[in-house]
């Protein structure tokens, strides 16, 4: 007897966060499509990964998920509190200021407020609830399916083959499987891990664990603490539920030789603040570990193929970027396959900038936490490990070269329409800079002159995509070696400000006009960001600057513009010193 072949257009192995983003948007914007997911397990299903960024929020209102996800009344994610580094003392992280949170009975509307905040995650739950949203969007979805073997000829993908013998054929094949990337290793492609940073994971469940904060109806902040041998993180998952783990240096792990559970205890045991949190708390009683490595793939895109979420690239989780990757990545695969289905000649432009920009987004991550890393180690040190962070970019400075250029935002991503990585813009990564490493190292660039210019001077120019309700948009953009400034969002309006406004006062002003526009239209842009755009310009020479005698230079103070997002914690002052 013949084995079974099914034909559909798009093939997914795997029905996580980024198989169920991408199948739902593309039966959304083209409810003609056939879409298979493939899934191993039966849902639901215990993963790690539970707390999100704001980026995600988006995606779940456009995949029309949030409503539900906000429904299994998961804690709302404000933002962290840290203690890291040398200083014993706790400061926080907040997307918002918890003073101007507005609190609301929950289930909530997805009001300007909570697209600013995000979720932690149940992922047996989370997870659970996009996939069978999948399915109610018309995702063909199979549960407790293999796939046994991937049929290739070359770089073109022939087919699946099903563990009950199905061969599945599709016009485009999509490896979702998460770090066993089977598609992924099936073709051949190899990985590459650019840290010297090796850990391991070791975590478990807690029933009623009190929170370390309560803010409104529903919402806190995670805690991240670190113990000196690594650092434990502390998420409520729900009202009653609360993952706590410890991540530690899979060296110093070996060195000990002791059990996974033995070093969960003595991590928690380190740790006073948290056994008063966990002190009514019962355990599930089941230790889980994981190696905690950092990669990347090194193509995620072929012939008929793409590779999304973490079977494309994981970064230490000390950032919590892994949901937002998946789910951000994943929407970018599905425009691209939608936007070359309508016009086939774009293709390789799609899959030519969907690597570039998820492979750099995910070399961002495991560059910023090296970063993070480095500064819980001795001050030359981090100068040490900031100039291999600067080479790993193609810079070749010396160890305070390299840390100025660090702390100034060489670290961050190319976005069009904020500079930002991991959630932060570069007014809350100049603020990290201060807290790890002191204030005299951390400038604002733009107060030095008094007078701007736009500099374009041997850029190319070239089109970049913008993905907007189910179309790809080519937006104006200029190249330069490894830089890219599109000119669109913020980075469009302060070029455009530039054009006719040079010197320090002019440019205050339209920049003041500008960011009130922005706030009667409901649209980003506070005059903070915009004078983080221009730094970032300005750093990466888009912008020249000059100074005129007698001219007043910018002297750009954000604290009198926004309320820090990040600054010392005051919520229990006994929590404060206790590194262990």
């Amino acid at each position: 007897m013949a084995a079974r072949a099914e034909e559909f257009d798009v093939v997914i192995i795997g029905g996580g966060p980024a198989g169920s983003t991408c199948s739902t948007l593309l039966r959304k914007y083209n409810p003609n499509l056939k879409v298979l997911v493939v899934e191993k397990e039966k849902f639901p299903r215990e993963h790690i990964g539970e707390s999100q960024l704001p980026p995600i929020t988006p995606v779940l209102e456009e995949m029309g998920v949030w409503e539900k996800v906000e429904a299994a009344n998961f804690p709302i994610k404000i933002g962290a509190t840290y203690r890291w580094g040398a200083s014993p003392d706790l400061w926080d992280f907040e997307f918002i200021p918890a003073k101007y949170f507005v609190s609301e009975e929950r289930p909530s509307k997805l009001t300007a407020q909570r697209r600013m905040l995000a979720f932690q995650v149940e992922r047996a739950i989370y997870d659970k609830i996009l996939l069978d949203h999948a399915k109610e969007c018309g995702v063909d979805v199979r549960e407790e399916t293999m796939v046994s073997d991937v049929l290739k000829t070359g770089d073109h993908v022939d087919g699946f083959v099903l563990g009950d013998g199905t061969t599945v054929r599709a016009r485009h094949y999509i490896d979702a499987s998460g770090n066993s990337g089977f598609m992924r290793r099936a073709l051949g492609i190899d990985i590459t891990s650019p840290t010297s940073l090796r850990n391991i994971a070791i975590w478990d469940y807690w029933e009623n664990a009190e929170w370390a904060v309560n803010i409104g109806t529903g919402a806190t902040r995670v805690q991240v603490l670190s113990i000196g041998t690594g650092w434990i993180w502390f998420i409520p998952l729900s009202p009653t539920r609360t993952s706590v783990g410890f991540i530690v240096l899979a060296d110093y792990y070996k060195q000990r030789g002791i059990t996974p559970e033995e070093m969960y205890n003595e991590a928690i045991a380190k740790e006073p603040n948290l056994q008063k949190l966990l002190r009514n708390a019962t355990r599930d009683g089941k230790v889980r570990t994981t190696k905690d490595w950092s990669f990347y793939s090194n193509r995620i895109a072929g012939d008929n193929w793409y590779i999304i979420g973490e079977a494309a690239g994981f970064a230490d989780p000390i950032l919590a970027g892994g949901l937002t990757l998946a789910h951000t990545g994943a929407r970018q695969c599905a425009y691209c396959i939608l936007e070359s289905d309508r016009d086939p000649s774009a293709a390789k432009w799609l899959k030519t900038n969907y690597e570039r920009s998820q492979l750099d987004r995910v070399k961002q991550y495991i560059r910023f936490a090296d970063f993070w890393y480095a500064a819980n180690g001795q001050f030359e040190d981090l100068r040490e490990t900031t100039k291999q962070i600067a080479a790993d970019a193609g810079l070749e400075l010396n160890p305070r070269e390299a840390f100025r250029w660090l702390s100034l935002g060489g670290f961050l991503l190319e976005d069009v329409f904020l500079p930002a990585v991991g959630g932060l813009d570069l007014l809350a990564t100049k603020e990290i800079t201060k807290i790890f490493c002191g204030t005299s190292e951390v400038q604002w660039e733009l107060n030095k002159f008094t007078h701007f210019k736009l500099n374009l001077m041997g850029a190319t120019q070239e089109k970049v995509p913008i993905y907007h309700q189910g179309r790809v948009i080519r937006a104006e953009a200029y190249r330069r070696g490894g830089r890219i400034l599109p000119i669109v969002m913020l980075f469009k309006s302060v070029a455009d400000v530039l054009r006719t406004q040079q010197d320090a006062r002019s440019l205050h002003s339209a920049f003041v006009q500008m960011s009130d526009t922005f706030a009667r239209q409901g649209l980003p842009g506070s005059i903070g960001q915009l004078y983080g755009t221009l730094e970032t310009m300005l750093i990466d020479n888009w912008v020249t600057g000059r100074v005129e005698a007698g001219k007043p230079t910018l002297n750009f103070d954000p604290l009198k513009y926004l309320d820090p997002t990040i600054h010392p914690n005051r919520d229990n002052k006994d929590m404060a010193g206790s590194a262990g």
